[in-house]
């Protein structure tokens, strides 16, 4: 079975205006971005039928931005949590599944979880939704991330079967097929992987553009967000060839060198102070299965 749909195939681009999505947008002092996320979405051709906004406890002016917009828009509604003094290791996940339970649709076909420091064309979801009426067993998918660096914009290279988490949209069926989402590092790893094993098909959209104002792992800072990604691997259960192997890429990648030191320096901390890993036997055998295939230039849901 193909694990993505065939990019060159021509598409039906006809506008369907019922598509009901819902999305959940974690938040923490994103004062100097999240308003272009938030014009973003209210210039949207398809209009989501709700959007909780949580404010994972900032301490600048992101509640009063958000509060604003929510007093002025019914479908958004503002949740602030108290500030724990520090940023989610999970990049927003607990806040993400915060925000999905306050819900109150039922009835949705999607479910968006949206980072509040992107921007995107006022088409974004309409085009997004075209992908999924076109194939059917599309269960996790997203656009391309574009970092803005300076003046320029730089793509987020990634696997095609790979959604970054800053713009993962689920069909209901395939969230539901899930059983939960793994509550800390590696959350965006998992999700994919299980959704494969259950016959779906996760896809990037190359064609579909998000301008993120902040280079994803960056907003601790660089070093800790490359430790983080090493961690993330070593949680989910990465087999250490393709550990290995994906840190000699990511030497010749900038930041030499230092990335590949980040990226090990995480995955042997997660060894040493023995990590909690996925408890699920099956999910890491296929995980290491693909990877493993990858090494060895054989078909994988990397193609």
């Amino acid at each position: 079975m193909s694990l993505t749909a065939p990019l060159n195939k021509k598409m039906d681009t006809s506008i369907d205006l019922t598509t009901k999505y819902v999305i959940v947008t974690s938040v923490r002092d994103e004062e100097s971005f999240v308003q272009h996320t938030l014009d973003s979405v209210i210039n949207q051709t398809v209009r989501p039928a709700e959007w909780a906004i949580v404010n994972d406890g900032s301490t600048d002016r992101t509640g009063i931005i958000i509060d604003h917009y929510a007093a002025h828009y019914p479908w958004i509604h503002a949740l602030h949590r108290s500030n724990r003094g520090f940023r989610s290791t999970g990049g927003g996940i607990e806040g993400f599944l915060y925000g999905y339970e306050s819900l109150e649709c039922e009835d949705w076909e999607f479910l968006v979880n949206l980072d509040g420091d992107l921007t995107f064309a006022p088409d974004y979801f309409e085009k997004c939704f075209v992908y999924f009426r076109e194939n059917p067993r599309l269960g996790i998918g997203g656009g391309t991330i574009y970092n803005k660096i300076g003046d320029q914009l730089q793509v987020e290279r990634c696997p095609g079967f790979h959604v970054r988490g800053a713009t993962k949209i689920y069909r209901r069926q395939c969230w539901e097929s899930l059983g939960g989402m793994l509550r800390g590092l590696g959350w965006d790893t998992v999700d994919e992987i299980k959704a494969n094993m259950r016959g779906w098909s996760t896809q990037s959209f190359p064609d579909l553009q998000l301008v993120h104002h902040r280079v994803t792992g960056t907003a601790e800072g660089r070093w800790r967000g490359l430790v983080k990604n090493g961690q993330a691997d070593y949680i989910v259960g990465y087999h250490p060839l393709f550990f290995v192997a994906k840190c000699m890429r990511r030497a010749f990648m900038s930041p030499y060198l230092i990335g590949a030191v980040g990226l090990g320096y995480g995955f042997l901390r997660g060894y040493l102070e023995h990590a909690p890993r996925v408890e699920d036997r099956e999910f890491i055998r296929y995980l290491r299965r693909q990877q493993m295939s990858r090494l060895l230039c054989r078909e994988t849901i990397w193609r």
